[in-house]
């Protein structure tokens, strides 16, 4: 049973399948990295959303000159000295200049917005503030639910999935919190292909596959 609850884990466990597709995404991702950035050159990487945990897999952060921003609602914790930490909002990043970052990068952050229009404002964020960026997202038709592990979760009406977070063990074979899994139900709206090529226009999207069906989207601009 043990090895079950591995699986379907939260992806920030290393057994679990959603690491697993992580580490695989993180390699696509460092194939394009080096294709357009000279590691010889200091460069600056803002991740929004991001934490130090994340990169620990990744041999981005051990290049000389790389700088990686961390940007949070709350200040995350850093272990990595090329790693630091501030606290922002990904939809008002007034703080930073017009192309200030050589790129903008986040993982399974824009569809925590509530609402699509701030969902449009940090799209128009990330593409003022950064020169290229690397933006990913669980697709929305994808059968299995990304933050649920539940089957068709996002189609159940709130109260019914709130139910089954709250008082049965579906989701992850443990039950949630009610306070969490209300913040979850509140925050989350996911995001199709569609949207994805609305908010990032001039982007390329990936898409990660899964039995021939589409488990997530990334918006880049990395050729």
């Amino acid at each position: 049973m043990s090895i079950i609850n591995d699986l379907f884990a939260s992806s920030d466990h290393p057994k679990s399948l959603g690491a697993k597709f992580r580490a695989k995404r993180t390699k696509k991702f460092e194939k394009l990295f080096f294709k357009n950035f000279n590691p010889e050159k200091p460069i600056s990487i803002l991740d929004v959303g991001g934490t130090d945990y994340f990169w620990k897999t990744s041999q981005i952060p051990n290049i000389p000159g790389v700088e990686i921003t961390l940007l949070n609602l709350h200040l995350e914790k850093t272990t990595h000295p090329n790693i630091i930490s501030m606290i922002g909002d990904a939809t008002d990043m007034r703080d930073f200049e017009d192309q200030q970052f050589d790129l903008v990068f986040s993982n399974s952050v824009i569809e925590h917005l509530y609402t699509i229009e701030n969902q449009q404002k940090m799209a128009r964020e990330i593409q003022r503030v950064g020169r290229k960026y690397f933006i990913q997202t669980p697709n929305k038709y994808f059968p299995i639910e990304a933050h649920y592990a539940i089957p068709f979760a996002q189609y159940m009406p709130k109260s019914l999935l709130l139910f089954l977070l709250t008082k049965t063990k579906l989701s992850r074979f443990q039950r949630w919190e009610t306070s969490a899994a209300q913040q979850y139900l509140d925050e989350i709206r996911l995001l199709n292909q569609t949207e994805m090529a609305q908010l990032f226009p001039k982007s390329k999207l990936l898409k990660e596959k899964v039995m021939g069906m589409t488990k997530s989207l990334t918006a880049h601009n990395l050729r």
